[in-house]
C-alpha cells in the first residue's frame, strides 16, 4: 500500500540529502596528489573536481590583496597562494579560515632551495565560507561515504545505498604516479617553439604571476614605452628602459630592461602592438618608483622571447582606482599616481609654458573638477591633452560632462593640485556606474551647491571635515619621531600643536629667488640676477625664507623645516624685512626679532618623508601650512575628543 510505502521514501530523500549536505561540506580524497601530478594543466577543462579545505589563511605582510593559505585534503598539506582579485571575497568575510574551495586553475611552482612546492591558485569559487574544524582523514569517515569521487575498486556503504536508490556517484579518475624527472621530463618535451606560442603555450593572466613560478607566457598590449637610458654607479656604466604591459583584462605590470636587453629590445617594442613574452623573471615591485598598481615587476633579459602577435589584436579593459578629491591630500608629493572622475566645472584657455631642461614652449590647460565630496581640484593639462581634449572640454563645458583621468601626479600647489603624465588617459562621459552615480548627485544637489578647494582645508581652523584641516589627523611629536617607517613608502600628513622653542640664527635663513616664479637666481655677470627658469635677467630679486625651527610640545620636541609663507608668519615679517634688520640695526635687534617669535603656539600641517645625503636616509618633517591657535575652536576639538573616550 501506497501508505506503508511513504514513510520509507521520505526516510531515503531525507538520507539523500543528508549525504548531499555531507559531500558538500568535505574534501575531495587525493586532491594534494592530484595537483601535484599534473603541476601545470593545458586547460582548465583538463582538470577534475578538486574540493580542498583552506588552512591558516592569512596575508602576506601588511597586504590586504594577497593572501597565502595551506591547502588541506585530510591526509596531505600544500602551501598556496590565493589570487590578488580573490581578496574582496576575504575582506568580506565569505571565505574565512577552514572553509572550502573548489580549484578550477592552478599552477604548481618549484619553491626555491626547498624541496616542496607551492601551489599557485588562479581561479577558484567557494564551496563552503567556514567549517567548524579542520577535516582529518579517517577510517570512520570513509565508511559513512564522506567522500566526493570514491575509488572505483570499492564502494563505501553510502555509495551502495545510493545504489540501490539509482544515485550513482563520479568516479575518481586514475592517477598514474610519476617521478619529478619524468614530469620536468614531459614539461620540456612539450614546449613548444616560440612562432607557435599561441596555438602549443597556455597563455597567463598577468594577475597570476609571482616570482616563484617557473614557464610562463604572457599576450600583452604595450601601453608606455619609455626612453632609453644610460646610467652610471659604482658597478659601471649601462643602459636601461621601461615598459608598461596590459592584458586582456586591465591587469598591469612593469617591466624593465637593462645593457644589451635594452638595445635588442628597445626597437622591438612598439607602442600599442601586442606582443606574446615568455622567459622573464619576477620580483617585488620596489614601492618607491613602481608606476602601475601590481604587487610584481617583471626583467626581461637578452634570452627572454618577445613575439609580436600578427593579425591579432585586443583592447585592455581599463582599469580604475577612484580616489575622491577629499582624500587627495595623503598623496601629495608622492610617487604614487592616482585616478579621478568628477564633473568639469572650468576649463582655462592654452597657455605656452617654457621647460626648463631645454627651453621649449609647450602647451598648457587647467581644468577646475568636482566630485561629491563638495570639493573642487585644479588639473593641469599637457602637451596633446591641453591642445586637443582641452579644446574638447572647453567647447562642452556648459554641459558639465564627466571626465575620468588616469595617472594623474599629486603636487602641493595651492595645497592639492593635479598634474597629466606621457602616460595619462582621459575619457569624457565614460561609461562607468561611478558616471551615473555623478550626473545623478550633480542634477540633483551639486548644481547649486558651494564647493571649496580642496586646498583651503589645509589651512581652515574651522573645517573639521576637510582630510587636511588643522584638526584632523592631531598627533603629538613623540609620535612622529618615534615611529621611523613613517614617510618611507610615501609622505604622510598630520596635524599638530606645538609652540616654536628655538630658532638657530646662525642658519642660513633665506635665499634670492626671482620676483616672477620665486625660483633661485644667481649674480648676473657685470650687474643684476639671472633666473634659469625664467631665461632673463632682472636688476632686482626677493629674499624667501628656507630654513629649521625647534618645536616643542608635552611629549617631545623635533626640528621642522620651514619654507616662506609659514615662515613669515612665524616670524612676524618678510624675509626682506628681517634682512633690513640685521644689515641696518645690528646683530643685536636681528636676534631679539627671533626670540619674540619663540614660545608662541602654532597649528602646523606637517608632511613625513625620508631624504637621502651622504648616503643617509633620514626622516625630514616639513611644515606645509600654519595657522594660529583659535581657543574656542580648540576647545571645542578637545571637548569632542574626551567625547569619543567617554563614548568608548
Amino acid at each position: 500500500p501506497k501508505s506503508l510505502l511513504l514513510p520509507t521514501i521520505i526516510h531515503q530523500r531525507i538520507s539523500m540529502a543528508s549525504d548531499q549536505v555531507e559531500i558538500r561540506k568535505s574534501v575531495t580524497p587525493g586532491a594534494i596528489s592530484m595537483l601535484l601530478s599534473n603541476s601545470s594543466p593545458d586547460s582548465p577543462s583538463d582538470i577534475p573536481e578538486i574540493i580542498v579545505q583552506v588552512v591558516d589563511l592569512k596575508p602576506i605582510g601588511s597586504s590586504s590583496t594577497r593572501f597565502t593559505f595551506t591547502v588541506s585534503d585530510g591526509k596531505m598539506k600544500l602551501k598556496a597562494m590565493l589570487p590578488t582579485h580573490f581578496s574582496s571575497e576575504i575582506n568580506s568575510g565569505k571565505l574565512q579560515n577552514l572553509g572550502l574551495i573548489r580549484i578550477l586553475d592552478y599552477t604548481c611552482n618549484s619553491i626555491p632551495n626547498q624541496p616542496e612546492k607551492a601551489l599557485i591558485v588562479t581561479k577558484c569559487e567557494i564551496v563552503c565560507p567556514s567549517l567548524d574544524m579542520e577535516i582529518k582523514s579517517d577510517v570512520k569517515k570513509e565508511e559513512t561515504g564522506i567522500t566526493l569521487k570514491p575509488k572505483q575498486e570499492a564502494l563505501t556503504k553510502s555509495d551502495a545505498k545510493k545504489e540501490e536508490l539509482g544515485v550513482t556517484s563520479k568516479p575518481k579518475q586514475e592517477m598514474v604516479t610519476k617521478s619529478a624527472v619524468q614530469i620536468v621530463h614531459e614539461q620540456h618535451g612539450n614546449a613548444a617553439p616560440a612562432a607557435r606560442l599561441a596555438m602549443t603555450r597556455r597563455v597567463h593572466p598577468l594577475a597570476s604571476l609571482n616570482p616563484y613560478q617557473g614557464n610562463w607566457t604572457i599576450k600583452v598590449r604595450l601601453t608606455n614605452k619609455g626612453n632609453l637610458r644610460s646610467y652610471r654607479n659604482a658597478r659601471g656604466e649601462g643602459h636601461v628602459f621601461n615598459v608598461e604591459l596590459t592584458d586582456e583584462d586591465g591587469t598591469q605590470i612593469q617591466a624593465t630592461m637593462f645593457n644589451e636587453a635594452a638595445t635588442k629590445f628597445y626597437p622591438k617594442f612598439e607602442l600599442g602592438k601586442v606582443y606574446y613574452i615568455s622567459k622573464g623573471s619576477l620580483r617585488v615591485a620596489n614601492k618607491q618608483f613602481k608606476t602601475v598598481q601590481n604587487d610584481y615587476e617583471m626583467t626581461l633579459n637578452e634570452n627572454s622571447i618577445v613575439e609580436e602577435v600578427q593579425g591579432e589584436t585586443f583592447v585592455p579593459e581599463t582599469k580604475y582606482n577612484f580616489v575622491r578629491i577629499d582624500r587627495l591630500g595623503a598623496y601629495v608629493n608622492g610617487r604614487e599616481l592616482v585616478d579621478l572622475i568628477g564633473i568639469v566645472q572650468n576649463v582655462s584657455s592654452t597657455l605656452s609654458i617654457r621647460r626648463k631642461s631645454n627651453n621649449d614652449t609647450i602647451p598648457k590647460r587647467d581644468i577646475t573638477i568636482a566630485d561629491d565630496s563638495n570639493k573642487t581640484v585644479n588639473v593641469s593639462f599637457w602637451n596633446d591633452l591641453a591642445t586637443d581634449v582641452g579644446q574638447q572640454l572647453l567647447d562642452m563645458v556648459d554641459t558639465s560632462p564627466v571626465v575620468a583621468i588616469k595617472c594623474l601626479k599629486v603636487g602641493d600647489f595651492q595645497g592639492v593640485s593635479l598634474s597629466t603624465l606621457s602616460r595619462s588617459t582621459v575619457v569624457i562621459n565614460p561609461d562607468l556606474p561611478e558616471t551615473k552615480k555623478l550626473r545623478s548627485w550633480y542634477d540633483s544637489e551639486g548644481k547649486g551647491t558651494s564647493m571649496a578647494s580642496v586646498g583651503s582645508n589645509l589651512v581652515s581652523p574651522n573645517s573639521k571635515t576637510g582630510s587636511r584641516s588643522m584638526y584632523s589627523d592631531r598627533v603629538f611629536l613623540s609620535q612622529i619621531t618615534d615611529d621611523p617607517t613613517l614617510g618611507q613608502d610615501k609622505p604622510a600628513f598630520f596635524s599638530i600643536n606645538v609652540y616654536v622653542s628655538f630658532i638657530k640664527p646662525d642658519q642660513t635663513m633665506w635665499y634670492r629667488a626671482c620676483k616672477t616664479c620665486n625660483k633661485k637666481v644667481t649674480e648676473a655677470v657685470g650687474s643684476g640676477y639671472w633666473c634659469e627658469s625664467c631665461q632673463k635677467n632682472d636688476d632686482q630679486c626677493s629674499l624667501r625664507y628656507i630654513m629649521v625651527v625647534k618645536v616643542s610640545d608635552p611629549s617631545g620636541e623635533a626640528w621642522l623645516s620651514v619654507f616662506n609663507e609659514p615662515a613669515e608668519k612665524i616670524i612676524g615679517c618678510s624675509a626682506d624685512e628681517l634682512d633690513r634688520v640685521k644689515t641696518e640695526e645690528g646683530d643685536e635687534k636681528y636676534q631679539l626679532k627671533l626670540k619674540e617669535a619663540t614660545w608662541v603656539p602654532h597649528l602646523f600641517r606637517v608632511s613625513v618623508a625620508y631624504t637621502e645625503y651622504m648616503n643617509d636616509r633620514r626622516q625630514r618633517i616639513t611644515v606645509r601650512a600654519e595657522a594660529p591657535v583659535d581657543c574656542a575652536a580648540e576647545s571645542r576639538y578637545l571637548l569632542e575628543e574626551i567625547h569619543k573616550l567617554s563614548v568608548s
